[in-house]
């Protein structure tokens, strides 16, 4: 019998919150025991394995202190004006190497080099 593959809603709504969990520096056991599960039902969550149900979701949005439509942001499909927010940001948030990028960016403490590393993809952009 074959696996069934995850929704693409489930996945998009699961990418929204590893990349909120992780902006905050909040691992998934510490998001697990605020929401009285283990870290695999949140890992399983985060890859859109497991549905996550409307009153879970509001959990998890308040844990995260994010608002319900953040986790839609960005969505695919979805009509305009259906939600606010800034969609490039949204689309980064989505991809996976944003993860690597913010959790290395915030273990820099010097200011300077955070400027640097700001000025670097600023100019990455314009170049590419």
């Amino acid at each position: 019998m074959q696996k069934k593959a995850p929704n693409h809603i489930d996945r998009h709504i699961g990418s929204r919150v590893r990349a909120r969990r992780t902006m905050l520096g909040m691992s998934q056991e510490r998001l697990a025991d605020a929401l009285g599960l283990t870290f695999q039902q949140v890992q399983k969550y985060e890859k859109g394995m497991n549905r996550i149900g409307a009153s879970r979701l509001l959990q998890i949005a308040g844990i995260l202190d994010v608002s319900i439509e953040f986790f839609f942001e960005g969505l695919p499909g979805l009509r305009a004006g259906g939600f606010s927010g800034d969609s490039l940001m949204a689309e980064f948030l989505t991809r996976s190497e944003s993860d690597r990028l913010v959790r290395g960016f915030l273990r820099l403490k010097d200011d300077e080099a955070r400027r640097k590393v700001a000025d670097l993809v600023d100019w990455l952009a314009s170049v590419g």
